[in-house]
């Protein structure tokens, strides 16, 4: 099919963009990559009568340490971030995850800031976003706002951006030593999306786990902590009984969904497993 018909902005600022969306308010929609939006103009599911354009923003795209975290642009494309040595060396399971992402055709034109603020239930960074403790810059008329991760992501398709503020930033605060992390999912054959995916970050100190940020997606309504199994994993040392316990606890709690692709106890015992595996290489055993 064929979109509606559209006028296009090509905001040469963000705050262009702001001023842009203030404007026309819910007849407006951002696009960067267009990898989410794009498949809903040609169904017809959104009709904006405005397309604004924020790709070619300068100061929306790099990957740069500032202030004891890694910035990462929120017009920084999934194969950027997958390529970044700075990335690789602070935080390895952001690089993991995006090189994970679609085909190299998505991966060359989709945004990182484009995937969060979508906040669809099975992509692959909004776990990882919540395992690392990332923070979201989002600017508006009011000026510009931090919101965790934890915070972010609130139901399906759904993130705490108002109508009228635009994604600029992602922060991952620098970890401490001995943090590691991975990143495992069971991916759609087709789309790549995940089914399921488990993203863990583990501290240890002394042989002893002393954080655990342990996040899903694919498996509910939005991507969220696993708050069980990182209770059941701090201050235990990770040998294979403390992970195989904690595994098992990686879905308590959710409301797990059921649709076409798998049942509600399939996904629990796809999350169950890949757990184990996330959490096993993040404890590096």
């Amino acid at each position: 099919m064929y979109p509606a018909s559209f006028a296009y902005h090509r905001a040469a600022s963000v705050d262009e963009a702001v001023s842009l969306l203030a404007r026309y308010g819910d007849q407006a929609k951002l696009i960067a990559g267009g990898h989410s939006l794009i498949p809903l103009l040609k169904l017809r599911f959104a009709q904006p009568a405005h397309l604004i354009d924020v790709r070619h923003i300068h100061a929306l795209h790099g990957i740069a340490e500032s202030d004891g975290a890694v910035v990462i642009g929120a017009a920084t494309t999934h194969w950027v971030v997958a390529s970044s040595d700075l990335l690789r060396r602070t935080h390895p399971i952001v690089p993991e995850a995006a090189a994970l992402i679609g085909d190299p055709q998505v991966r060359n034109m989709g945004t990182i800031g484009g995937s969060l603020a979508h906040a669809d239930p099975a992509a692959d960074l909004p776990a990882v976003m919540l395992a690392v403790g990332a923070e979201m810059v989002a600017v508006g008329p009011g000026g510009s706002r931090t919101i965790k991760a934890d915070d972010f992501f609130v139901d399906l398709l759904t993130s705490a951006l108002a109508p009228d503020e635009v994604l600029t930033q992602v922060r991952l605060p620098l970890p401490p030593a001995g943090t590691a992390g991975a990143y495992e999912k069971y991916p759609h054959p087709a789309s790549r999306y995940a089914l399921v995916g488990v993203a863990a970050v583990l501290t240890l100190a002394g042989g002893m786990v002393q954080r655990a940020r342990v996040a899903l997606t694919g498996v509910a309504s939005r991507a969220m902590r696993a708050a069980a199994t990182e209770r059941e994993l701090v201050g235990k040392r990770p040998d294979a009984a403390a992970l195989d316990a904690a595994a098992a606890h990686i879905a308590d709690g959710l409301d797990l969904r059921t649709d076409t692709f798998g049942s509600a106890e399939w996904r629990r015992a796809i999350a169950v497993a890949h757990a184990r595996r996330a959490l096993g290489r993040a404890a590096g055993v």
